[in-house]
């Protein structure tokens, strides 16, 4: 199983759109809003399509039919795999960190 580490750079992009397609498919346009409201922050197109394409190479999204001219994806088995691992990950981190924070 590969984690998203080896994403490099593009790590954060593709752990937010998997982040966004968690509770079910989205196209494009539905998975930048939805970016949006999580982090406060909208990836611009080419971030999105980019992180959406690498994550497809990977077998971690897949693309469903195009619906009223909108390409819809949905994470794979192994991209929830993955995912959930990655969540799991960060949250140990932040909690040392806060464990951390607070004995200081």
């Amino acid at each position: 199983m590969t984690g998203l580490a080896d994403l490099g750079r593009f790590s954060e992009p593709a752990l937010l759109v998997m982040i966004s397609l968690a509770d079910g498919p989205k196209h494009g346009y539905a998975m930048q809003e939805d970016i949006a409201a999580l982090s406060g922050d909208r990836p611009g197109p080419g971030t999105l399509y980019g992180a959406i394409r690498r994550l497809e190479e990977r077998g971690l999204i897949a693309a469903l039919p195009e619906h009223d001219r909108r390409k819809p994806y949905e994470l794979t088995d192994a991209g929830r795999n993955i995912l959930r691992a990655e969540l799991s990950r960060i949250r140990a981190v932040a909690t040392t960190g806060l464990r951390r924070l607070a004995i200081s």
